[in-house]
């Protein structure tokens, strides 16, 4: 593996405040598509799942010059639910085509994603709750009987009443 990857998001990773609870940076980006991939919603979660899909297109931007202990970050912080995958994306800002890595929702089968994804509409409803829970889950790393992020993620929510229902 190279010395530092680019890393394509589409969900709360394009939030620069998000990035930097987890990496401590706000690396280098640029406004990106991928294509034959779609966007859904998850039953249960505020966040969104990517799954290969012909003839849609997924927009988000790719974070570069990620090093190797970010990426493990990342890795972390998207848990079991996502696999890291190698995709090619279509920068807008050039239209060159570049390697990155994505997270791919890992059960390509799940009854629970639904429709569209919204980003607006997610930061208006749930932007500031997730940073919180980010925050906290990188505090919970600092410990030695951290929670992986699913936990963290599903003891926020219900501990502050805002419990998203269950999947």
């Amino acid at each position: 593996m190279a010395a530092t990857v680019s890393v394509f998001v589409y969900g709360s990773l394009l939030v620069d405040d998000v990035v930097r609870a987890l990496l401590n940076r706000v690396p280098p980006s640029s406004p990106a598509l991928l294509p034959d991939f779609h966007r859904f919603s998850i039953k249960g979660r505020v966040y969104p799942a990517i799954l290969p899909l012909p003839k849609h297109t997924v927009s988000g931007k790719v974070l570069m010059g990620i090093t190797v202990p970010e990426l493990d970050m990342l890795d972390t912080f998207e848990d079991v639910e996502y696999t890291r995958t190698t995709v090619q994306v279509t920068l807008l800002d050039s239209s060159d085509k570049l390697e990155a890595e994505a997270y791919v929702w890992s059960d390509k089968h799940d009854p629970n994603l639904y429709g569209d994804w919204d980003f607006e509409e997610w930061k208006q409803k749930h932007m500031d709750d997730f940073l919180k829970m980010t925050v906290g889950f990188v505090g919970e790393l600092e410990r030695p009987e951290s929670k992986p992020r699913v936990a963290t993620y599903e003891s926020f929510y219900s501990q502050d009443g805002d419990n998203p229902p269950a999947p």
